[in-house]
């Protein structure tokens, strides 16, 4: 179970850090844009 919840907690952060780099570079993209 351990284990498993070591993976989960991963696969979250992994996440977490990919949509935040895709906002970044979305608003980036925005403000060159404007």
């Amino acid at each position: 179970m351990l284990y498993i919840l070591d993976y989960i907690s991963l696969i979250c952060m992994l996440l977490l850090v990919i949509c935040v780099l895709v906002g970044v570079a979305f608003l980036t993209l925005l403000e060159r844009k404007v």
